[in-house]
């Protein structure tokens, strides 16, 4: 629920991105046609996860399938993106974090004075991404530790017992 709400949020600013005016670097006659075209992709790709959220699993795959042949098909970061969003959809039978991060990996450290809309959003999506790998990481070592624990625990008690005699 909570990745729906910065996804909305992450529409409402790209929205707002075009009210400012261009920096002075960047190109006045492709700028504003970039960025009318990429703000409405991405408004596009926020509204696609959402219905694919909804969809039965089996659905879901063939968007998965469409999506991964269109990428092959076609490498720009439309398409990386729109991977990228349905990996990193939670509760579904193929996310893959680490899949999607790589995907928006390029995108996102990519050096650009002037990143348009869906270099914005790939590199929000990639930072919501890597910060949940970091915490699964972070869980993975947790549930090692307490593992480790459990063990020395374990192996105390084995030492406490009175030895059969």
């Amino acid at each position: 629920m909570t990745r729906l709400a910065v996804l909305a949020v992450t529409v409402a600013l790209a929205g707002c991105a075009n009210l400012w005016p261009a920096s002075s670097s960047a190109p006045v006659a492709d700028s504003p046609t970039r960025d009318e075209r990429e703000s409405r992709q991405v408004v596009e790709l926020i509204g696609y996860a959402q219905r694919v959220a909804t969809l039965p699993a089996e659905d879901q795959q063939r968007e998965l399938n469409a999506s991964s042949q269109s990428l092959s098909k076609q490498r720009g970061a439309y398409s990386r993106v729109k991977l990228a969003v349905l990996l990193s959809l939670p509760g579904t039978g193929f996310a893959d974090d680490a899949k999607a991060a790589a995907l928006l990996e390029p995108l996102a450290s990519a050096d650009s004075t002037a990143p348009g809309p869906m270099q914005q959003f790939a590199g929000l999506l990639y930072g919501q991404i890597n910060e949940r790998l970091r915490e699964q990481r972070r869980a993975t070592q947790f549930k090692e530790q307490l593992d480790a624990l459990k063990d020395v625990e374990r192996k105390i008690i084995e030492r406490e017992q009175p030895r059969p005699r």
